[in-house]
């Protein structure tokens, strides 16, 4: 089969960075579904693992962390799923990566995709979804229902990428909270407010006098999504006693100040939506049940894709000019590729 790895450390401008490369095909173990994959999606964790990761010597690194194809094949203890199934998952940091022609996910993990969403425009929502999800609803455990949080508020940092844009989405469509998104360029603030934010302020500028002229002194909760040690103080400073700050990003451990918490009683979670799938928790199963509810809420037109750039087919240079652009720190949603070249 097709896919495409790398073997060496490369910086973002070597020619061997990623190279399109043939593979033999995977055998799906008895939880597993093999998929021919269809379209796939890049996120930040894509860059990191090709940062810190090398293959056994000889081997090759598959990333890839999003991606909607049809089912070709299952394991023998797989339920709930037929061949030619179209799904879509985010997969598993411990395995390969879905990157390639043909991929095993443990179903679990998997769900049918939205009917109403080409492969491009679902495989840019899988990973997102679960960890804004799980953000929402597990970490800082948020009620659903348009009662949930009402008169209270949640800042989100960082709100025009990835996470952000989904996660106002389902903030919006199932909690009562009013959404505050951070934001610096008119077309990310423009962005911000399309996903759901009601006000949108810049993370650029001091956030409390932004928030005081919202009539807000105090946020009940925060999540930061980016550049989480630039402004913690400040997060610290805006929340109200006894709020929570969530995050995902990887600061400098001593960015966070976590004493600082105390005198608030502030509590603090994070978020990595592969935690389940690494340590094969009772629960992993929550991922494909989420992901399979977030498709009823696209084929209902309550949530839609964040899609922003197709980048063409999945080919070693179009994955790695997408890593490029994710280096840029200014994009806006999700890249997406679709298709292998005609061979």
């Amino acid at each position: 089969m097709r896919a495409i790895g790398y073997r060496q450390p490369a910086q973002l401008e070597d020619p061997h960075y990623l190279e399109d490369i043939t593979l033999p095909d995977p055998t799906p173990g008895p939880h597993d579904l093999l998929v021919l994959v269809e379209a796939i999606a890049l996120n930040p964790v894509d860059r990191k693992v090709r940062a810190r990761e090398l293959p056994e010597a000889g081997g090759w690194r598959v990333l890839g962390w999003d991606a909607v194809g049809r089912v070709e094949a299952l394991g023998r203890e797989v339920e709930g799923f037929s061949v030619g199934d179209r799904v879509w998952y985010a997969g598993a940091l411990n395995r390969p990566g879905c990157n390639a022609e043909r991929h095993c996910v443990d179903a679990r993990l998997a769900a049918l995709a939205p009917r109403s969403l080409g492969p491009a425009d679902a495989a840019a929502l899988p990973l997102t979804t679960i960890t804004a999800w799980e953000l929402l609803f597990d970490r800082l455990m948020i009620p659903q229902g348009p009662e949930a949080g009402a008169g209270e508020s949640l800042l989100v940092v960082g709100a025009a990428g990835g996470v952000g844009s989904v996660l106002l989405q389902l903030a919006r469509q199932l909690t009562g909270f009013t959404l505050m998104g951070t934001a610096s360029r008119p077309q990310s603030a423009a962005w911000t407010s399309q996903c759901g934010a009601h006000h949108v302020i810049n993370h650029r500028q001091p956030l409390r006098p932004q928030l005081e002229a919202l009539g807000l002194p105090f946020v009940d909760r925060v999540i930061s999504l980016t550049h989480t040690g630039d402004h913690f103080e400040q997060l610290v400073d805006v929340l109200a006693p006894q709020g929570a700050l969530a995050l995902i990003d990887d600061p400098e451990p001593a960015a966070i100040n976590v004493l600082a918490l105390k005198r608030k009683s502030l509590s603090l979670h994070w978020e990595l939506m592969f935690t389940r799938s690494l340590y094969g928790t009772a629960d992993m199963a929550q991922q494909g049940q989420l992901l399979a509810r977030v498709a009823e809420l696209v084929d209902q037109g309550k949530v839609f894709s964040t899609a922003r750039q197709q980048l063409g087919p999945i080919t070693a240079a179009n994955v790695a000019a997408g890593h490029r652009l994710l280096a840029s720190d200014a994009s806006i949603g999700k890249l997406v590729l679709a298709g292998w070249p005609i061979a």
